[in-house]
């Protein structure tokens, strides 16, 4: 499995074989491939449903070239009784397998943690699934919708209780899947660490990420306040429960400006650049435990004077005073800021299907050895011969595998 065009990439060589679809674990595998991973990619011969979400052009997916980026896709029929072989000869050669079907699914292909063991002892396996691979809900169903439901996100996106008679709000991207992917391959590295460092067991390790636990865990001091103080926490709209002055301001042009200035120094600037030092003074106002519990007439003060100025304006004043602001970026914003620009976060890439589009970059950056855009969300099973080339299968076998539908 070879990775062509990148020099020195933090995971060259690490090879890493997906039995993913929708968003969960291809973005894991995409994280690890944007830093030099070889991914192959095993998807139905329609090809991953996310070719379908989305914006489209020419009925290709704006989202496929970047979600699928960096990736070799093999199309293949897992229930074909040729597939088992197929992948336990892939398996042999990878470091990494990460899937995110239900629990037990894989076992039902005759594809066990036993049999994976066997043909790779020192294969990592990172499971993604909605609830984990064990529990009474192990066999729901979920996306993950599911998980920022159960993991407690849904309940706090929105505003207040009684100020709003709207369903709770989605993030606006697949924030549950994303956290548990990232998760997966946080794991992933971890399992690597430990399976390759001197002396260290080389056996076989298995990860299993849950949608529902990976959104909990991000839930902060929720639990905590309400195992010790029976406080259920509560949706808080564009504000911070615990700090404050710290929210969305409206602005002339019906612009809002996110502004946070939580902390004494910073509070003392806004004051001053609002006109009222005497804020500083007030005793509503006299610390952050004060702040917050005024932070209705607080932010009302502030967005009274935001309010009369348009978001340009009051952008510049806040960033000359060193005050945390910003506006709400829109994808428009994003693509011309020049400090995404300068650090490569967004960039131009040819997709050979649908030419020149927007990337946003890798993350995290190691400038001594970074990763790349490599080549952008492939056609279904366009590496498919080279990837069973690599795994021994000769043009005769390959093209017999064709003929039969287990492989497109």
């Amino acid at each position: 499995m070879t990775q062509p065009g990148i020099l020195n990439a933090t995971l060259q060589g690490l090879r890493v074989l997906e039995i993913g679809h929708f968003v969960a674990a291809p973005f894991c595998t995409r994280l690890l491939g944007d830093l030099g991973a070889d991914v192959v990619k095993i998807e139905p011969l329609t090809g991953d449903p996310v070719r379908q979400w989305g914006e489209q052009v020419d009925g290709r997916s704006l989202w496929w070239s970047i979600h699928g980026r960096n990736k070799r896709s093999l199309a293949m029929d897992l229930k074909a009784a040729e597939a088992r072989d197929i992948v336990l000869r892939l398996v042999a050669q990878c470091d990494v397998l990460v899937e995110n079907f239900r629990p037990g699914q894989l076992d039902r292909m005759g594809l066990s943690e036993t049999t994976l063991k066997e043909a790779n002892p020192k294969l990592i396996i990172a499971r993604i699934s909605g609830y984990g691979q064990t529990g009474p809900y192990r066999d729901r169903a979920a996306f993950g919708v599911i998980g920022e439901a159960i993991g407690g996100l849904r309940h706090l996106t929105n505003h207040p209780p009684g100020s709003y008679d709207l369903p709770p709000v989605r993030v606006g991207v697949s924030i549950g899947d994303s956290i548990a992917g990232l998760y997966a391959a946080f794991g992933i590295m971890a399992a690597l660490w430990q399976r390759d460092r001197a002396g260290g067991d080389r056996a076989m390790r298995t990860l299993d990420v849950a949608l529902t636990e990976s959104v909990f865990s991000m839930m902060e001091a929720m639990l905590p306040e309400y195992g010790r103080l029976g406080k259920v926490k509560q949706p808080t709209g564009g504000g911070i429960a615990t700090a404050a002055p710290s929210n969305a301001y409206p602005t002339a042009d019906g612009g809002f400006m996110l502004i946070a200035a939580n902390s004494e120094p910073l509070f003392a600037r806004l004051a001053e650049l609002m006109g009222r030092p005497d804020m500083v003074r007030d005793a509503r106002f006299a610390g952050n435990a004060a702040r917050v519990a005024h932070a209705a007439e607080l932010d009302a003060l502030i967005a009274g004077w935001s309010g009369t100025m348009s978001t340009a304006e009051l952008e510049a004043k806040l960033t000359a005073a060193d005050i945390p602001s910003s506006r709400a970026y829109t994808a428009a914003d994003a693509a011309h800021d020049p400090q995404y620009l300068e650090r490569g976060m967004v960039r131009e890439v040819m997709d050979p299907a649908l030419g020149p589009v927007l990337h946003s970059g890798i993350v995290p950056h190691v400038p001594e050895s970074p990763g790349a855009i490599r080549w952008t969300g492939p056609d279904i099973g366009a590496h498919s011969d080279e990837i069973l080339s690599g795994a021994g299968f000769d043009a005769a076998a390959i093209s017999s595998l064709r003929q039969k539908g287990v492989v497109g």
